[in-house]
């Protein structure tokens, strides 16, 4: 039986964290929900994957569940107040060298959606926006998806700006890093800080990205209940993004460009690499190709894949090899036009991964009062707007059968090989073997 006075401890601040206390603190008022993530939710920097100058906000999804739901999220960035001023509707340009677009304009017809989505050869795609994609890779391209409904939002801003609104309806934010859970016997009651501090409630949600698998070996170890392990269901990765700082007549061809695409297929062995336009500051930014694992030992004798062990994940010391990684994703897209931008500012994100790129929204099957919201595979930003909804759903137990299914700790998952988004390097083997990061 649910107890009388239900209390909610949220571990992370990112989009899977602040969603879910969002739609909590609305539906319970008075009930004691509390977030807890290792910086200040105003903090100039933070290691929150979603904590970004900007994301991309889509529907653009082969698979219609995703699609579905980002419709949902997408309506949502457009028309509510406290969304809407962080989204700029510039649509998608996408490279397709797989049947992706057609995949999505089908999905779109299901759902009974007739935004402005077409297909395009690349003959005449290239001459749009005033031919701003010329120089891309079109090697072995198909068509070219243009969707006119999608576009981006600005990061950062609106995860400071929802957060500060969960603070106003009467969510708690404790500033700590969390060592480990704490239990009663197979009962999670809470955490414990490395200050040591005890956070405790009936329900503890770990939203912690890719924080989570480091955080339940630690609790695995110390609880002695080696079930908590995350093993081969989550693992956590980085991506470099980059920044260029456009002069002003730079600017002004790019500021009305869409969010551009390249998709890939396994056999490319590339994920979508994509080029976000510029910010009101004249920063055009994209990601590279490179999406690489960082086995270290966090216990004794105990390696998985886990950021940096410093509290801001060196995600601004990025070295040079990942900054070429940047280089050659830029002239994926703008040629050699762009060899003279001055690149201004190199980030390392990191997200935890399935192989399939499903989150996982659900019951830790090692605990009770344990659940997990995480795995964003680093597209999970978009569906900011909704994930608190369909976590809390899961939280009492009605989340629908389909997504109890995609989403569970305890489930079959695809060969990570058919998965161009899934992790293809280990860092070192990036930076060489004298590298340490």
């Amino acid at each position: 039986m649910a107890p009388h006075n239900p209390s909610y401890l949220i571990i992370g601040a990112g989009v899977f964290g602040v969603s879910t206390a969002y739609y909590l603190i609305q539906k319970y008022p008075n009930a004691s929900v509390t977030l807890v993530d290792r910086d200040a939710y105003d903090a100039e920097s933070r290691v929150a994957a979603s904590w970004d100058w900007n994301k991309v906000v889509r529907a653009d999804y082969d698979d219609k569940v995703y699609c579905r739901l980002a419709l949902e999220a997408q309506d949502i960035f457009k028309s509510d107040p406290l969304w809407q001023p962080y989204f700029h509707q510039t649509g998608v340009y996408w490279t397709c060298r797989s049947n992706y677009a057609q995949n999505v304009i089908t999905n779109h017809k299901e759902l009974g959606r007739n935004d402005d989505i077409i297909a395009l050869p690349v003959s005449e795609a290239r001459k749009l926006y005033g031919g701003l994609f010329d120089h891309a890779d079109y090697t072995g391209v198909k068509e070219v998806l243009i969707n006119r409904a999608s576009g981006w939002a600005a990061a950062g801003d609106v995860l400071r700006a929802v957060t500060k609104k969960c603070l106003e309806l009467g969510v708690k934010y404790v500033a700590a890093d969390v060592a480990t859970l704490e239990f009663d016997g197979r009962s999670c009651t809470g955490v414990k800080t490395k200050s040591g501090e005890i956070l405790s409630a009936t329900h503890v949600i770990v939203a912690a990205g890719a924080f989570t698998p480091t955080l339940l070996e630690w609790s695995a170890a110390k609880s002695g209940n080696t079930g908590l392990r995350a093993g081969e269901r989550i693992l956590a990765a980085g991506i470099t993004t980059g920044m260029a700082q456009l002069k002003r007549e730079q600017y002004e061809q790019f500021k009305d460009m869409p969010v551009g695409f390249q998709g890939y297929t396994p056999d490319e062995g590339k994920p979508f690499i994509g080029s976000l336009p510029p910010t009101k500051d004249g920063e055009l930014k994209w990601w590279g190709s490179k999406i690489f694992k960082n086995t270290r030992e966090v216990l004794p004798g105990r390696y998985l894949s886990s950021p940096p062990p410093t509290h801001d994940y060196n995600q601004w010391k990025v070295p040079g090899p990942l900054k070429q990684d940047i280089i050659e994703s830029r002239n994926l897209w703008y040629g050699p036009e762009s060899a003279d931008w001055e690149m201004t500012k190199h980030r390392i994100c990191w997200d935890a991964f399935t192989t399939s790129s499903d989150f996982i929204i659900s019951p830790h099957s090692a605990s009770k009062g344990l659940y997990v919201a995480t795995c964003g595979s680093f597209h999970g930003f978009k569906f900011f707007p909704v994930l608190g909804k369909y976590i809390t759903q899961m939280l009492e137990g009605e989340l629908e059968p389909e997504l109890v299914e995609k989403w569970a700790w305890d489930r079959q998952r695809s060969d990570s090989s058919q998965n161009v988004e899934y992790p293809n390097s280990e860092m070192k083997h990036l930076l060489g073997v004298t590298a340490k990061l």
